[in-house]
């Protein structure tokens, strides 16, 4: 039985500086196919002719491994030219023992002359740009908090103990205050009355008390440098949401919908719009989309038992967000998400009780985003509601 689907198709083992090509091509109507393989270049220049050698010998699949970053210029090159498939790198490993990079080029000529590489979802250029930036305000907003907490330690090493007397140290008072620790102002009422605002005016006999210690100018130079790097951080978040807003200009249809879904503001929105894209046709079903999020619980069974499985990786950016969002629907008002949380949480835990959520959550998006239709609340009660199977997420 002849199990090969395609009749000339090529792999391609990328690297940072060379990309090695294999070409596997029926002849005649034989079994075992030529074999053509060479080496290239990572430039433009290499990239090009790259695809036409391919197209000299009438390739019309390729298949390539998801290797960092440098698939990208090639899926550039060649996607015009060929039907391109990006594979998972841990699901076509090559033969064990036969490690080189013509052997694992051949590989996946092999498997794609067989149809049997998993396809990866690539995104449209237009959402890969928006993913590039929430991404990148997410790396951001951890730096920002690091950074923060970097300024903490500088505080409580020189006895300084603004934290114990105001929520945050680097609103618009706090940082007045911290001001006056580096440029070395008398801590007098006047001084302090004149930086703080609101409420922590009446405070200011326990602020002096708190900025009582013992601040070096090493601790003085570090607070500096680290309040600084927190506001050049601030500055590039906004132009960051800026930019981000400006992407979601065309899309800002479904990201209206999304925020009727309880635990999905406008940010998150953006988060799932660049991360799972707006065409739905790549995922057959809201399960296909929840199990590459990575919330579906792997099977173990053996002998008639189920050992259970922990959740998969997944997409990790998309994860994040979503199970924030469950996380604050359980601290939240009551509705239909927060008592099937509640419900879930009594039987199996909260950590499973938010993964729980986070699949209704996705379940929800595939819908919204696939049919264009509205959430609607079913209330706390919605399990004694008669209309429960009609209204339903599949």
């Amino acid at each position: 039985m002849n199990d090969v689907v395609l009749d000339c198709c090529a792999g391609l083992d990328i690297h940072s500086k060379e990309i090695v090509a294999c070409v596997l091509q029926t002849v005649d109507g034989k079994k075992r196919p030529k074999k053509h393989l060479k080496a290239f270049g990572t430039t433009t220049k290499e990239l090009l002719f790259l695809s036409d050698w391919l197209d000299s010998f009438g390739v019309t699949h390729v298949s390539m491994e998801s290797t960092g970053v440098y698939w990208h210029c090639v899926w550039r090159i060649l996607q015009n030219n060929f039907e391109l498939r990006l594979a998972n790198p841990q699901r076509v490993k090559t033969i064990p023992g036969k490690k080189t990079d013509m052997k694992d080029a051949e590989w996946l000529a092999r498997l794609t002359r067989l149809g049997v590489v998993p396809h990866s979802f690539v995104p449209p250029d237009a959402i890969q740009e928006l993913r590039d930036v929430t991404r990148y305000r997410k790396r951001l907003i951890s730096d920002l908090n690091r950074e923060k907490n970097r300024g903490h330690m500088v505080l409580q090493k020189s006895g300084i103990k603004l934290a114990s007397v105001m929520k945050d140290i680097y609103g618009e008072s706090g940082r007045g205050l911290l001001r006056l620790l580096i440029n070395q102002t008398a801590l007098t009422t006047e001084n302090i009355l004149a930086v703080v605002k609101t409420t922590l005016r009446g405070k200011v006999p326990e602020l002096k008390e708190a900025m009582d210690g013992f601040m070096s100018p090493h601790s003085r130079f570090m607070l500096e440098l680290h309040l600084t790097q927190i506001e050049h951080i601030e500055a590039q978040i906004a132009r960051v949401e800026e930019t981000i807003h400006t992407y979601m200009i065309p899309f800002q249809e479904i990201a209206d919908r999304l925020d009727e879904i309880p635990g999905i503001d406008q940010t998150t929105a953006a988060v799932i719009i660049a991360e799972c894209g707006i065409d739905m046709e790549t995922f057959p079903s809201s399960k296909h989309l929840a199990s590459w999020a990575g919330v579906c619980p792997g099977n173990h069974e053996s002998a008639g038992k189920n050992k259970g499985g922990k959740v998969p990786k997944g997409n990790r950016y998309l994860k994040r967000v979503l199970s924030q969002g469950a996380l604050g629907i359980s601290k939240g008002k009551r509705n239909r998400m927060k008592s099937f949380f509640l419900r879930i949480q009594k039987n199996s835990g909260k950590k499973k009780a938010i993964i729980a959520v986070v699949h209704l959550m996705i379940r929800l998006i595939y819908k919204v985003i696939k049919e264009k239709c509205h959430y609607r609340e079913l209330g706390e009660n919605y399990l004694n509601k008669k209309t429960l199977y009609e209204l339903q997420v599949v």
